[in-house]
């Protein structure tokens, strides 16, 4: 018989939250607190991946004071991490869902959200954004810790 004990996490498992007001200073602020905590709990990120987990923060807390702060003024930051993930997730009040995460090519801003979306899926992952029960949103990216998928080009 084996054991029915369910595994113990890993020392680097759980779940983090933390808020910030929907001001410009908030975006390096919530960037270095999540690098700080990755460090911190010994979360094994590989280096390239990190970066681009941090850019995703920075893209998200920027979305969140630029176009949510006249009705979110606070927004909140959370890191989940699992044995083989990790997700970042920006949430605010304002009830506006991105859905073009596609910006023309001659449009100076709207690119952080296509940013978003390609370091995820270059890095095997997933995002996307879901209404709250207050009616606002949460928008999200989950990275697998482990290496990329190699890509498979279909011909």
């Amino acid at each position: 018989m084996g054991n029915s004990e369910p595994p113990s996490p890993l020392p680097y498992e759980g779940v983090w939250r933390f808020t910030a007001p929907a001001v410009d200073v908030s975006v390096p602020q919530a960037r270095h607190a999540v690098r700080d905590l990755l460090a911190r709990q010994g979360v094994p990120v590989p280096a390239e991946l990190a970066e681009g987990l941090l850019l995703i923060v920075s893209e998200l807390v920027t979305n969140a004071v630029r176009h949510a702060a006249l009705l979110s003024p606070m927004l909140a930051v959370e890191v989940a991490v699992g044995a083989e993930w990790v997700r970042v997730s920006v949430e605010d009040n304002h009830p506006y869902r991105p859905t073009a995460l596609e910006a023309a090519h001659n449009e100076t801003g709207g690119r952080g959200l296509l940013l978003v979306r390609e370091i995820t899926l270059e890095a095997g992952g997933v995002c996307d954004v879901e209404n709250t029960a207050t009616g606002g949103k949460v928008v999200w990216a989950a990275l697998p810790l482990g290496p990329a998928p190699v890509p498979r080009h279909v011909t």
